[in-house]
């Protein structure tokens, strides 16, 4: 099972897991690195090599990041260069967090890489688009009047 390491800003990281734990459940080799303000990079970078050898099993490591040039992307860039078999995925949200996180087993670290980028490019969309398509998604006759939450 390739493992992630979820990293970004404030409490971005533990946030975001709490939500997926919310919806999906605790997740093993899963790790959530918060980088807060009183934070320092060189904290951060100890922080994030703590993880990897944690949680470096052989299959991968894949970092989930909050922003393309921050810096827990350059952290984990740095760390993913100078490693074997980790990679830096920014830009993450709630949605594809969830869905990449079913998709860990039997599957290369390339074509995970491969499969997120889709599943985000897939994830952002408006109302107004959805509402256009032929078959109208599930949620929407949930959101009709229904309270169930996720």
């Amino acid at each position: 099972m390739l493992s992630v390491i979820l990293c970004g800003h404030g409490r971005f990281a533990s946030g975001m897991q709490e939500a997926i734990e919310q919806i999906l459940g605790r997740q093993e080799q899963f790790l959530a690195i918060d980088f807060p303000a009183a934070s320092t990079t060189a904290q951060l970078e100890q922080q994030c090599r703590d993880a990897l050898a944690q949680l470096q099993n052989g299959d991968g490591v894949m970092f989930f990041t909050d922003l393309l040039g921050g810096t827990p992307f350059r952290v984990a860039a740095t760390l993913a260069v100078q490693s074997r078999n980790v990679e830096v995925l920014t830009g993450v949200n709630l949605q594809l967090a969830l869905e990449m996180l079913g998709e860990r087993d039997g599957v290369s670290l390339e074509d995970f890489r491969r499969q997120a980028l889709d599943c985000g490019r897939r994830g952002l969309t408006s109302l107004a688009d959805e509402l256009q398509k032929p078959r109208k998604p599930r949620w929407l006759e949930a959101a009709a009047g229904a309270e169930a939450g996720i």
